[in-house]
């Protein structure tokens, strides 16, 4: 039976504050919950269901600690839930861990410069699992990549991809061997690069692009060629199309 002080400390997890002093974070939906479930670098710590997920699920539930799932019916989903149409399960978990110190040779790396916007944030990463890119680094002024909507928009990538939150120029300044591409209006037509192995893509906030301060000469400035008269494109949508072109 779900009790008032449950209830309350869910919701408690929607503040980024709370994420970070007790090292969890709230994700909600049949194919999030599974994938993360299925991922070996977090950890489940309370999980609630209707009776009908739990049926159809029983196999995955019986792996799961009894301790660790509560039965809950549609009003009490209701109060739990984040979204408008709340889903049948949901679940906390711990972050996920990754070892070892980032690495930016022989792969490509996204750097998001104050990408604010979770559900933006939430497809990004999503599209970097998509193509393979296994590490994000975003400035400290991004949304939190644990945001209940972030985590929404990542359909469980979040499990795959490590997601940082560290000085932008600094990475830069120590990897000054690994080619840099920075996704502007103005700059080289995205059809004249070549694809790579290994790479630092920066991608810039959604109105204001990327800061002056981290673009330089040896940068290469990229653009999508425009058609149309949109003035610009959305930041996740254009990252998809940058990775599509440069991994």
């Amino acid at each position: 039976m779900l009790v008032k002080s449950q209830v309350k400390y869910i919701q408690s997890l929607s503040q980024k504050k709370v994420r970070d002093e007790e090292g969890l974070f709230v994700a909600e939906g049949p194919k999030i919950i599974n994938d993360l479930l299925d991922a070996g670098n977090l950890f489940l710590h309370q999980l609630f269901a209707t009776e009908a997920w739990l049926q159809v699920n029983g196999p995955t539930v019986g792996l799961i600690d009894s301790r660790q799932v509560i039965q809950v019916n549609d009003k009490e989903m209701e109060r739990l839930s984040f979204l408008k149409t709340p889903h049948e399960v949901l679940a906390v978990f711990r972050k996920p861990v990754f070892k070892g110190p980032l690495k930016f040779e022989g792969r490509w790396t996204l750097l998001l410069d104050t990408i604010q916007d979770p559900g933006n944030l939430g497809t990004i990463i999503r599209s970097a699992d998509w193509f393979g890119v296994d590490q994000v680094v975003c400035s400290v002024e991004s949304a939190d990549w644990l945001n209940p909507k972030v985590v929404q928009a990542t359909m469980g990538s979040i499990a795959r991809v490590r997601v940082e939150y560290q000085d932008l120029a600094s990475i830069l300044e120590s990897n000054k061997d690994v080619p840099v591409y920075a996704a502007v209006l103005e700059g080289t037509p995205l059809d004249k690069m070549k694809s790579g192995k290994e790479g630092i893509l920066i991608i810039g906030n959604e109105s204001k692009g990327i800061h002056p301060s981290l673009l330089n000469s040896s940068i290469n400035k990229v653009t999508i060629p425009r058609k149309g008269g949109a003035e610009s494109l959305n930041a996740a949508v254009a990252t998809g199309i940058f990775l599509s072109h440069l991994t």
